[in-house]
């Protein structure tokens, strides 16, 4: 066994529930994160501050200034630099733990590459803003038997759910279906305020650490909500629901968004007043080429992760102002500036094509 340095994790070495023999449990770990918002951000510093060996963060987005609220790993200068938060929060986290492997990678999780991303990691993580990616985790977690956490934040509100295949319920034992449009409450409406991401956060990475150190068994069937606001924290015993043997993925196998059954080609995203549109196939060509062709369409910024396109407020003919489309290699596209699923299609299609 490699002998670990005492002097970064001496105070969580001292812990009885990790010890020497825990920690280099820490250090040969690999953990998948989805997302890297405002929970990832949270989860993926303290796991990287606790020395897991190896974390893959996976998202989508690239950070804007509204982020920096409650985003703790971003920066104006990431801002700036139209970044990807894989990409700034890798630049970040190398800087806190160099002994610990950040990969990064630009992409939408989907029921195409959640297989190949999930492949050799220990534990799943839920850093999402929509439930038809967790959905998807759990479908990835109870093919696999791998655990994953179940993680969401609103408002003053969390919600925290370790889901461990076989043993606990899943989240479609709480949730058969995705919550209806409207019915549930969304940053769009009721906003997010960042110590509750953080407390959500913390109680996710400790049943992280917890699952990484040997102490599965330990962990209660059950979710937790909290309200910071309020200042209340309950536990709801979740067993009796596993126990009742009619969840169509714990009981049947159903594993609708894994199958790719379930999928959307197009999302809002929340509290942005934005759409991403995932085409088919990838991007023919390159950013650049797609550049010059774009040149004459509105102003392009660009760098080797994505390309931007702010059009002229009179350039559309959909009613729309301040439109923004920034494209990523692999041909996804965010459209900025409507919230109208159909008019980012239409967009997409003039200035992308497909």
């Amino acid at each position: 066994m490699t002998t670990l340095p005492n002097s970064r994790y001496q105070k969580q070495m001292l812990f009885s529930g990790i010890g020497p023999a825990g920690q280099q449990r820490l250090r040969e770990s690999s953990v998948l994160l989805v997302g890297c918002g405002a929970l990832g951000c949270v989860v993926a510093d303290a796991l990287t501050r606790a020395g897991v060996g190896h974390i893959r963060i996976v998202d989508r987005d690239f950070v804007e200034l509204s982020n920096l609220q409650r985003q703790i790993l971003f920066d104006e200068q990431d801002v700036a630099e139209h970044l990807p938060k894989a990409i700034a929060a890798e630049r970040r986290l190398k800087k806190i733990n160099s002994e610990v492997l950040i990969e990064p990678i630009v992409a939408d999780v989907d029921c195409r590459n959640l297989p190949r991303l999930a492949a050799d990691v220990s534990l799943m993580l839920d850093g999402t803003d929509n439930f038809e990616v967790r959905y998807l985790l759990n479908d990835m977690a109870l093919e696999s038997g791998r655990p994953w956490i179940f993680t969401g934040c609103t408002g003053s509100h969390g919600q925290v759910m370790p889901i461990l295949p076989g043993r606990t319920a899943c989240l479609r034992c709480l949730l058969p279906s995705p919550p209806p449009p409207g019915s549930v409450e969304t940053c769009d409406t009721a906003g997010v305020l960042g110590p509750a991401v953080s407390v959500a956060a913390a109680l996710q990475a400790a049943l992280a650490i917890r699952i990484l150190t040997g102490h599965s068994d330990e962990i209660a069937c059950q979710l937790t909500v909290l309200d910071v606001w309020n200042g209340t924290f309950r536990q709801v015993d979740t067993s009796q629901l596993l126990a009742a043997g009619t969840c169509p993925a714990c009981h049947r196998g159903e594993r609708l968004w894994l199958s790719g059954s379930q999928r959307a080609a197009s999302t809002v995203l929340c509290g942005r007043n934005a759409v991403q549109i995932t085409p088919p196939e990838p991007l023919r060509g390159t950013l650049g080429e797609l550049a010059e062709r774009l040149q004459n369409s509105g102003q392009i910024t660009l760098n080797k992760f994505l390309l931007r396109l702010q059009l002229p407020e009179n350039a559309s003919d959909l009613r729309e102002t301040a439109l923004e489309l920034t494209i990523f290699p692999d041909g996804r596209a965010i459209i900025r500036g409507t919230s109208d699923p159909a008019v980012a299609r239409t967009l997409y299609s003039r200035y992308i094509g497909g």
